[in-house]
């Protein structure tokens, strides 16, 4: 027996249930910015570059069925950088992350449209220091689907903190993205059996579509 079909049979029923979707999803865009997705950029990570390309689509299905899309942005006050606290000192590759660097722009193929909320953030959650949950709950969200990077960083962190606030938790597989497969699969499939759902955009377009019908 692989080890893989082992560590599927340690979890399976205990931590394999699913909890689905609600009635009333937000799509959550964490911090898809050219920093992660640009050649030579100390941020660079090549799966959030496929993640970006396969999240298009499903941003598409999103806008037209009226769900709302939030995104997040990670911005730091430069020079002192006193808003990134004790984390910049564990990971200052984020320093790039300044107003008026390039890497810190959003990806021109997910970018925000006109009227989409763009929350500022500082550390991994996109929940910690932040509105998104007293926004969620304020406009009656009870599933937040979240696509994004990285995985074993901000999308982790963000999906633990959301099933924490009382959200459905749904993650994207497809459409978030890690500097290397390794840690990206572990914490899919850590996500996938403690905190939320980790489904295909295939099925969250169709549960759009059924809302949009519905």
């Amino acid at each position: 027996m692989s080890a893989d079909a082992t560590l599927q049979d340690n979890y399976k029923g205990v931590w394999d249930t699913r909890i689905g979707f609600g009635t009333a999803p937000a799509l959550i865009v964490i911090d898809f910015m050219k920093g992660y997705t640009t050649e030579g950029s100390p941020l660079f990570a090549p799966g959030v570059v496929a993640a970006v390309r396969e999240s298009r689509s499903l941003l598409d299905s999103a806008r037209h069925a009226g769900i709302p899309v939030i995104h997040t942005i990670v911005r730091y006050q430069p020079v002192h950088f006193t808003d990134g606290g004790i984390w910049l000192k564990k990971a200052p590759v984020l320093k790039c992350l300044v107003e008026g660097n390039p890497l810190s722009e959003a990806c021109d193929e997910v970018k925000p449209r006109d009227g989409e909320l763009v929350i500022t953030k500082q550390y991994a959650s996109a929940f910690f220091g932040t509105c998104l949950a007293a926004t969620l709950t304020a406009a009656r969200i009870d599933t937040a689907i979240l696509i994004g990077c990285s995985t074993s960083g901000c999308i982790r962190a963000s999906a633990i903190d959301s099933v924490q606030h009382g959200f459905r938790t749904i993650v994207v597989g497809d459409c978030v993205g890690d500097r290397h497969p390794g840690p990206h699969e572990a914490n899919l499939f850590d996500i996938n059996s403690k905190y939320g759902d980790v489904v295909s955009s295939a099925e969250v377009a169709a549960y759009f579509q059924q809302l949009h019908r519905g």
